[in-house]
Formats: structure tokens, C-alpha cells, sequence
């Protein structure tokens, strides 16, 4: 079976394409608004085509544009074989993919498995049919506690901090690990089975090369008569026994999946967002199934070179083992920017917890060195581009956007924020529309404004203000990724002797990737300088900066 879509010849005969591509997530609701809602659609997509072409991207990374009531940006599903009205149709959804692949850009579309959207044609079946009806069997639901069932058939919490069941009208409980309008599918269910492989292959058939699918190691469960508390499921500590997470039969799934995706030419590819200890990671990675898996070890780094040279070298003996290419990536739409993250200090040995504690402050404390933040994520991301396997990037970060803080919280969208009130920020200060020309109601967003507020200083980070002027972010990210598809060859490097502060590693072909962590400039080896990610001294390369060198 192929593509339904007149696709570039290429396209079609490259099958290991995702081994070291360039992954571009977007998030739709907030890339380019086309027809002046404030919420950015797919015919925005569309008309900023030519913007991704030439920025040198492989791949696009869809987050989900499925219909959707947005108790969590999107990824409570309630169809899964259709486009949301506010961000489009299917016929522009098939516009989009035939003009993406028009540009040699392939397609990843998110799928969201672990739970629907409680407005589900099935959930909504579900609750109008009565306990233990097929219709019920498809989710999670369970009968209460205590001799009117009135107490939860356990006390989990779920992901978002509230209980983890909810209570129907007829008296029992359903399972949601995330928010109450998700409820968790039952993958015990062949309903459910069935129905994900018609989604794969209705996807699949419309173009889409790929799949991110969202909560990997979630999905199956292990539920017995009687459910363990809380804490006696946070004491669990042994890989694969934990009964609600990273469990073996999940796997099984995505064999069964793997089937799916080789009826296609070329087979369609698969990455899992799987938080799991890293010994885990391959399974998720391997051929019999997804392929491939996130590998978020440097997002969760401080600015290290200790720390960035273990991640590296680990990451890169489990892909080899697995036979899959790993992945690298600083910024996606549920975490603080890089950017804004490497401006701030550690705290407890991780940026990440810092950024966390710095939204909480409104963006206040600790003071945030912007300039130095900058400095540190040009340099990690020049380094991961010159790293061998794939590298996703997230919107916006090519322009070296930061983490917006300080939404006014009658302004706020994520349920994070109004469920946690006082203990999470939620994850807006990412998901900020981004800025394409230096004025306007939106800054070139779209032609009335955006549903999230922009900070003046967009202006002047606009792709306007950056394109063609020399030493800007963009032109940075432009230029890295023409020489990356240029030099990246063999998926193999070696470790060059440095000081403490400094990584240095030789790529294949006599191209060597050079950052200096530290603050005092350090001599940079004899060559050409291809790229740096900053000024350079004279042959000094400056603390903070990364440069790639053709050796002579």
C-alpha cells in the first residue's frame, strides 16, 4: 500500500530517512493563524511552507489538531480521524501534507492512545450503557469502595495532581491517569485494538509518514481484585512491575502496530514519548516495534559538559544496541524553553527544577541572565545538530524565544494552572504564538491577534526582524542545518582529548563539534571553522559557545 498523494520519488524510496533527520514539532494552535480567530490552523501552516523549506528541515511533527474540547492542549481526543473545526478540515489537512512533501518535508501526526477525550463517541456510549456492558469495556470503570460504593476503588492520584477516578452517575468509577475528561482506554479491549489500527491506516493512507505516539509506556494495565494503595504503588521500584506504567505487555501493542506501519512504502516510522529508566528506552526502540524512542536526558541536563558527555555516550551504546538512532531534544510544548532555563541556575543539580520555581515567581526570582540563557542554548543546540542520530526541535526555538512568565491568570489556558493553583505555572509560557514580523495586533501571527499574549519584546525576536541579518538565531539554525545535511555521515563519533570544561568530538569526513562550558576561552584545534554559535576570539573559542571545525 502506498500514499494516496502524488509524493517526491524520494520520499518514497528512502526508508531510513528518521535515522538522523531533523524533527520540527509544531504546535498548531500557536505556529501561524490564517484566518484571523487568534488560533493558529493548518491553512497557517500552509502559507508558512516555504519559511520551513528554508530553514532546512526533514520533518514536521504535528501536535494534535483533532477535535478536541482543550482540557489539555489537545491531547484529549475526541475524534481521532478527523481535524479540529477550529484549526481546519480534512481536505485542508491533505492540502498541507501534499504541500509539506511538495518541499521534501516529510509528516509525523501526534496519536494519543493511553485515553480519549470524555467526549468520545465511545466514552459518551459508555456512560448511557449500564456496568459491565460492552460499552463500558472498551475504558477502565470499577465499583467503589465501602457498602455504598461510594469511596474510590482506590487513592490514586493522577498525573495532574486530583484524584485518579472519577464516579458516573450510576454509581461506578472510571480510570484516569491524566485529567477527568480523559478517561484511560481499556487495551484489554479488541474494540480498542482494532480501532487504533484503523486510525494508523486512515492516517497513513492520507500521507503521513510518522507517528509520535504520546504516553508510549502507558496503554496496558495490571489490574487485579484488589488494587494497591497509593503508596504502595510509589514504593515499587523493580523495572516492569509497576502496574499502571512501562509495563512488558505494552509492547505487544506496538508489535502488532509494527505490522501496520510495513504495509507501507517506505514503512511508516514511530517515536515514543516513553519516560522510562534508560535501560528500558530500547525496547520501545527496537524494529519489532516503535522504532524509535525519546531520549530526554538532555532536556533535563543542566549546562554540564560532565553531564552532557555521559548523556551522549550512554544514549549512543543504547541506540547501538537497540539498532535504532537515538534522539536529542532541549524544547518541546510541555517544558520550559532551554533558552530561558540555561539563563538561571541550577537548583539541586537540574535547570529544569529551577525553571519550574522560576514560573512559580512570575519570572522574578532568581533574576534570569537572558543574554548568557541565549548564549548557553545556541551552544547545546549547535553541539546536538553535530551529534549522530535524529534532533527534534521545537517552534520558536529558532528564533531563541523565551519562557513567557508572566500571563496574566485570567489570560491562562492550561488546565495545569487552574488545577494547581500556586503549585504550577502550566505549560503556556511555551506555547506562546509565535512572532513572524516586528509589529502587528499579533506579530504576524495572524491578522487579529492570538489567543495566548505576546510580550513586547517578540518584536525585535520576530523572524522579520532575524531573516538574512547576520549572527542572528535564525540565521544560526539556517545555516547549522544546511551543513549538518551536508557533513552528517555515519552515525559513529570520537571522543577528542579536552579539559574539563570543553567537549570535543570527530565525526566521520574530518568534521569535529567543539563547546566550551566554562567561562574562560580555550584554544580551538587547527582547522576551518565551518560554524560557531557565537563570536569567536581570534583562535579562542569563548566560554559558552560551540564551533564546528573542518580539520586540515
Amino acid at each position: 500500500m502506498t500514499s494516496t498523494l502524488n509524493t517526491d520519488q524520494l520520499l518514497v524510496d528512502d526508508a531510513t530517512w528518521w535515522r538522523q533527520a531533523t524533527v520540527y514539532q509544531i504546535y498548531p494552535r500557536s505556529f501561524a493563524d490564517a484566518n484571523g480567530d487568534g488560533i493558529g490552523d493548518l491553512r497557517g501552516i500552509i502559507s508558512r511552507v516555504p519559511y520551513l523549506q528554508g530553514l532546512g528541515i526533514d520533518a514536521v511533527w504535528l501536535s494534535p489538531f483533532y477535535p478536541s474540547a482543550l482540557a489539555d492542549g489537545g491531547y484529549d481526543v475526541a475524534d481521532y480521524r478527523d481535524v479540529d473545526p477550529r484549526i481546519g478540515t480534512l481536505d485542508e489537512f491533505d492540502e498541507m501534507v501534499e504541500a509539506l512533501h511538495g518541499a521534501g518535508i516529510r509528516v509525523i501526526a501526534d496519536i494519543v492512545p493511553n485515553h480519549s477525550s470524555d467526549d468520545h463517541v465511545w466514552f459518551q456510549e459508555a456512560l448511557a450503557a449500564e456496568p459491565g456492558s460492552p460499552e463500558r469495556a472498551r475504558y477502565i470503570f470499577r465499583d467503589g469502595l465501602g457498602a455504598d460504593g461510594s469511596e474510590p476503588p482506590a487513592d490514586w492520584t493522577s498525573m495532574f495532581g486530583e484524584p485518579a477516578w472519577t464516579r458516573v452517575p450510576d454509581g461506578q468509577w472510571y480510570l484516569h491517569l491524566f485529567a477527568k475528561e480523559q478517561p484511560d482506554f481499556n487495551w484489554d479491549n479488541e474494540d480498542v485494538r482494532e480501532d487504533f489500527r484503523k486510525t494508523l491506516r486512515f492516517w497513513s493512507d492520507r500521507g503521513v509518514d510518522g507517528f509520535r505516539i504520546d504516553v508510549a509506556h502507558g496503554l496496558t494495565k495490571e489490574l487485579g481484585e484488589s488494587l494497591p494503595s497509593q503508596a504502595e504503588i510509589d514504593a515499587i521500584t523493580e523495572p516492569g512491575a509497576h502496574p499502571l506504567w512501562d509495563r512488558d505487555e505494552v509492547h505487544e501493542i506496538y508489535a502488532d502496530w509494527r505490522k501496520v506501519f510495513d504495509e507501507y512504502t517506505p514503512p511508516r516510522i514511530a517515536v515514543a514519548e516513553a519516560w522510562v529508566s534508560t535501560p528500558r528506552r530500547p525496547k520501545y526502540a527496537s524494529a519489532e516495534g516503535l522504532g524509535q524512542a525519546f531520549n530526554f536526558d538532555l532536556l533535563e541536563a543542566d549546562f554540564d559538559a560532565e553531564q552532557f558527555r555521559t548523556i551522549i555516550a550512554d544514549n549512543l551504546a543504547l541506540s547501538a544496541a537497540s539498532g535504532s538512532s537515538t534522539t536529542w531534544v532541549f524544547s518541546n510544548h510541555d517544558v520550559v524553553r532551554h533558552a530561558t532555563r540555561y539563563a538561571l541556575p541550577p537548583r539541586n543539580g537540574s535547570t529544569v527544577k529551577q525553571g519550574l520555581k522560576w514560573l512559580l515567581s512570575g519570572g522574578t526570582k532568581p533574576v534570569a541572565d537572558a543574554e548568557l540563557g541565549l548564549r548557553r542554548a545556541r551552544a547545546a543546540t549547535l553541539l546536538m545538530l553535530g551529534l549522530p542520530g535524529s534532533a527534534y526541535l521545537y517552534q520558536g526555538e529558532e528564533l531563541g524565544l523565551p519562557e513567557v512568565a508572566d500571563i496574566p491568570a485570567a489570560e491562562r489556558q492550561d488546565p495545569a494552572f487552574f488545577r494547581n493553583p500556586g503549585v504550577d505555572m502550566g505549560r503556556d509560557g511555551c506555547r506562546v504564538p509565535l512572532p513572524w514580523t516586528r509589529a502587528g495586533s499579533s506579530f504576524g501571527f495572524g491578522p487579529d491577534g492570538a489567543h495566548l499574549p505576546q510580550p513586547a519584546s517578540f518584536g525585535e525576536l520576530s523572524v522579520e526582524a532575524q531573516d538574512g541579518a547576520p549572527g542572528s538565531t535564525l540565521e544560526l539554525y539556517r545555516a547549522a542545518l544546511a551543513l549538518r545535511h551536508e557533513l552528517q555521515a555515519a552515525e559513529t563519533l570520537e571522543w577528542v582529548r579536552s579539559p574539563s570544561d570543553v567537549l570535543h568530538f570527530a565525526r566521520p569526513g574530518g568534521w569535529h563539534v567543539v563547546t566550551n562550558f566554562g567561562t574562560d576561552a580555550v584554544p580551538l584545534p587547527d582547522g576551518e571553522v565551518l560554524l560557531a554559535s557565537g563570536p569567536l576570539a581570534g583562535n579562542l573559542l569563548p566560554g559558552a559557545t560551540t564551533a564546528w571545525i573542518r580539520t586540515v
